[in-house]
């Protein structure tokens, strides 16, 4: 009897743990991601620089999601994802908010780069009579893009310093033409970013005429990464699976030796240009507050007419 009764209570026992001991391994394993391939479009080496190391470390296979990645134009990385290029695209926010407010169903994935100190800013050259932003009643002022963060930022910081804004004339000039037509006084200034800064300063003598990392563009949000809002409704494990490593990295992005040292593998900048160019922040989550301040400038500015609520662009678990 005794025997009997201490057989019955070791079976209540492991009743009572789940009966794991006998093989139920599937009842709280985590469920497959829905898929292991993500295509993502990048641009920037700086702002991507965190993602691409991630993917050259082996960090998204550790976690069991190969990522491809696709370098595209600034111009070509949203119209691909809507085509289904790209599975995930790396963007301005300037360029995903207008986006956003024309209609498009997107949502963000994680944010790349957020600005610093002198690591945008509006140059002239050494012999420029365009000494201080309101020298010039209508200066004419270089942007790689008439429509995204160039002109938003320049706009801000000449009208921060005392110029009339509706008198800047923006020009669309690629950044790697931006010193020739400093050169040939076909603008007064150009909005640049690194590594273009330091290689201007370092090749022509230039000078920065404002630092885009002032008034309302102080430690500004800069760029990000988008997937389309269907492709979030039918992945949604990918895509979080996604953001987490894409975190993990942002995080080690913190060390900017860890960048320095990364850049000349992946792109153009030679390592004494990756020693001297300044360094912005690596955002580790999304935060709607933060982003929020670019939408409100767009709006501000009159380059959206209505606000736009960028919490509504976000994963629900991400604020």
């Amino acid at each position: 009897m005794i025997m009997r009764r201490m057989a019955l209570s070791l079976v209540a026992v492991l009743a009572t743990a789940g009966c794991g001991v006998f093989g139920s391994t599937g009842t709280n394993s985590p469920a497959p991601l829905e898929r292991t391939t993500l295509r993502v479009g990048v641009g920037s080496a700086i702002d991507t620089a965190p993602l691409r190391i991630a993917v050259a470390d082996g960090k998204f296979g550790q976690a069991g999601l190969h990522v491809e990645l696709v370098d595209v134009g600034a111009d070509d990385a949203l119209p691909k994802l809507s085509s289904g290029e790209l599975d995930v695209a790396f963007a301005s926010d300037v360029s995903v908010f207008r986006a956003a407010a024309g209609g498009a169903s997107l949502q963000l994935q994680g944010e790349a780069y957020t600005s610093g100190p002198t690591t945008m800013a509006l140059v002239t050259l050494p012999d420029s009579d365009y000494t201080v932003p309101t020298a010039k009643k209508s200066p004419k002022i270089a942007v790689n893009m008439l429509d995204d963060v160039g002109a938003l930022i320049a706009k801000s910081v000449l009208g921060t310093a005392g110029a009339d804004v509706a008198k800047v004339q923006l020009k669309q000039i690629p950044f790697d033409q931006m010193p020739q037509a400093l050169q040939a006084g076909n603008v007064d200034a150009a909005w640049m970013v690194e590594p273009y800064i330091t290689r201007a300063e370092k090749e022509l003598g230039a000078h920065i005429l404002a630092d885009g990392d002032r008034g309302a563009t102080l430690a500004f949000p800069m760029s990000a990464y988008a997937s389309s809002g269907i492709f979030a409704q039918t992945n949604p494990r990918t895509l979080a699976t996604f953001r987490k490593v894409l975190g993990q990295a942002q995080a080690d992005a913190s060390d900017p030796a860890h960048v320095r040292e990364a850049l000349p593998r992946f792109s153009t900048i030679d390592p004494t240009t990756a020693a001297l160019i300044s360094l912005g922040s690596y955002p580790v989550a999304l935060n709607g507050i933060r982003l929020q301040r670019v939408a409100d400038l767009l709006h501000n500015s009159g380059a959206l007419a209505n606000r736009l609520d960028v919490q509504a662009l976000l994963p629900r678990q991400d604020g």
